[in-house]
């Protein structure tokens, strides 16, 4: 029950940060104007190719971005060139950057090293697929960010016992 509860709470604490992190998107598109004027858009359509085509650069990753691997939720987000992922009941954060093949370097609250190198390795603006220095590849999809809006509430986890700090 107690798991249960947690795991609820650093996924929803995850999802919480990532769609702070997709508000922010303006700030972060003014420090990149200058830094970055010769870049292209995603292409909206035909833009990667099954067999691995445009992965695109580290600004056509901005947003938000879900799914499932191994039957667990997945959730990326980045703003600003800043990324964090939510997978599995662990919370990684860290930087995106990069063209032609985006990379992320990511450092997770709990030590898990699951998804702390990634490359992206195709991007069509609608799917995102990432693939992970452990070997896990993840296939996500666009997400609008008012669809993190009508989540339902969590309950209430007053009565859990503290979690000790390393």
């Amino acid at each position: 029950m107690y798991k249960l509860a947690r795991t609820g709470a650093v996924l929803a604490t995850g999802l919480l940060t990532a769609l702070a992190l997709t508000g922010c998107g303006s700030d972060g598109d003014k420090d990149d104007a200058g830094k970055d004027s010769g870049s292209t858009t995603s292409p909206a359509s035909g833009g990667a190719s099954s067999d691995g085509g445009s992965a695109g650069d580290a600004k056509d990753l901005e947003g938000a971005w879900a799914g499932k691997s191994d039957d667990k939720p997945v959730v990326l987000s980045v703003s600003g060139g800043k990324a964090v992922v939510v997978a599995d009941s662990h919370v990684c954060s860290g930087t995106v950057s990069g063209t032609g093949k985006p990379e992320l370097e990511l450092k997770c609250v709990d030590g898990d090293t699951t998804r702390i190198t990634g490359a992206v390795e195709s991007n069509d603006g609608r799917t995102v697929v990432v693939a992970w220095g452990s070997g896990t590849k993840d296939t996500l999809a666009k997400t609008d960010s008012d669809a993190l809006e009508n989540l339902p509430e969590l309950p209430d986890m007053s009565g859990l016992p503290e979690l000790p700090t390393p």
